[in-house]
């Protein structure tokens, strides 16, 4: 089946995801899930995600103190929850 976003978009998003502050972002993300694991919080293919009390685009941190572990269904609920957070 073909592709229906059209290229423009995707090459928005291909752009947006390579800009410094998405990979310093992403690198953050990674480390607390990498230090959650070594900690036994998380385990790989369990289903569970680290979630950001205060995201990081709102200045939270990835320290222990502002990350939690839920579940991959909480975790992708958050604008139902909370739609401040998004502009709505």
């Amino acid at each position: 089946m073909a592709n229906k976003t059209p290229q423009k978009i995707i090459d928005a998003v291909d752009a947006r995801q390579k800009s410094p502050e998405e990979v310093a972002k992403r690198v953050a993300r990674n480390r607390a899930r990498r230090h959650a694991i070594k900690a036994g919080k998380v385990h790989v293919g369990d289903g569970m995600q680290l979630d950001h009390v205060v995201a990081l685009d709102k200045g939270g941190s990835t320290g222990d103190s502002n990350v939690r572990v839920v579940s991959e269904k909480f975790n992708k609920q958050w604008r139902k929850r909370d739609p401040k957070l998004y502009g709505k």
